[in-house]
């Protein structure tokens, strides 16, 4: 099977946070999707890391898949749990921080 998904198994019940793994000190990301319109991400952080303060062209969908993360939107702090999501608007000051082991799944819309 072929199409715009890659790196994920298709036709096939699959549990997202078992798609990317903890690397110690690392921050590892795994592209499922992308092309002008969206981007579909798997990160998994390791704890303490962190992409730090960047802004989006689109509006970035982050959902926890397991852990606890910190995201920071136009410098205040949220804490992300497992199946808790938040909406990182287009345009403005975000950063994710592994406040403990933390993956999630990041979609952003053009």
């Amino acid at each position: 099977m072929t199409g715009p998904m890659k790196n994920i198994p298709k036709a096939e019940v699959v549990r997202l946070r078992d798609q990317v793994a903890y690397q110690e000190g690392q921050v590892v990301s795994r592209t499922l999707a992308q092309n002008q319109a969206v981007s579909v991400t798997l990160f998994s952080f390791d704890k303490g890391e962190e992409i730090s303060t960047h802004e989006s062209g689109g509006d970035a969908f982050v959902t926890c898949l397991d852990g606890v993360g910190r995201i920071t939107i136009d410098g205040q702090e949220h804490l992300l749990h497992e199946g808790e999501s938040i909406v990182m608007p287009a345009k403005h000051p975000h950063a994710v921080y592994g406040e403990e082991k933390f993956k999630m799944l990041l979609v952003v819309v053009f």
